[in-house]
């Protein structure tokens, strides 16, 4: 070799080589540790899953329990109630379980529209004179609840009922119903409010009201 240099390095002679031995390449001493500090692992102390990625879980009051999804004929999915005005503009909408009955949320659908409807420095702003609804709707307290509120109910009886109801039903009236279906056709053609893609119903929720914003931008630029 060039400039007499081992092409191997030296060992220790002995084979039981101590702590205070040196490093016969480098001449430094071997890094000794702090001997009075003691190293506990987690491992040691008892088995449980890995603290990476653990976090707090948070919870929203206003998130329902079951996230607005649930079984239907339809699968796995999520019930969107919506309401409108008569030129099929979004006022509202409320969000249930694939599962649940159209009557139980309109209830708290009129309380969110209501909230637009009205100005708490003084009388309302708008105030529907009917509300039409399909033969889900149908049921007498139903009814009594939207003529309290000074509202005439336009909602066909079932073919099943055997006293129909003291409501009339206007039919010219009722035909313009096809305005909701307009607007629910049109929300379809989101693909994140038709394909769910949100966990929770207030992200989802999120992803509904952008759409809705969307379509009064475009009236408004229209």
């Amino acid at each position: 070799m060039a400039d007499d240099l081992s092409p191997l390095q030296c060992l220790e002679c002995r084979r039981d080589a101590r702590p205070d031995s040196r490093s016969v390449a480098s001449g430094l001493p071997r890094y000794r540790g702090d001997r009075g500090r003691t190293v506990v692992r987690r491992r040691d102390l008892r088995p449980s899953p890995s603290l990476c990625g653990r976090r707090r879980q948070k919870s929203d009051p206003h998130e329902p329990s079951d996230h607005a999804l649930g079984r239907s004929r339809g699968g796995f999915s999520t019930k969107i109630h919506l309401l409108c005005d008569g030129q099929g503009h979004p006022l509202a909408f409320h969000l249930t379980a694939g599962q649940a009955h159209e009557s139980t949320a309109l209830a708290p659908l009129l309380e969110r529209a209501e909230e637009d409807f009205i100005d708490s420095c003084g009388p309302p702003l708008a105030w529907p004179m009917r509300l039409a609804g399909d033969k889900a709707y149908r049921a007498d307290w139903i009814d009594e609840l939207l003529e309290s509120l000074g509202i005439t109910p336009v909602i066909p009886s079932k073919s099943s009922e055997r006293n129909r109801r003291a409501a009339g039903f206007d039919p010219a009236q009722y035909r313009r119903r096809n305005l909701i279906e307009r607007v629910i056709g049109w929300l379809k053609e989101c693909r994140r409010v038709f394909a769910r893609f949100e966990k929770t119903a207030l992200n989802y929720a999120g992803m509904l009201k952008l759409a809705i914003i969307q379509r009064y931008l475009k009236l408004i630029i229209a």
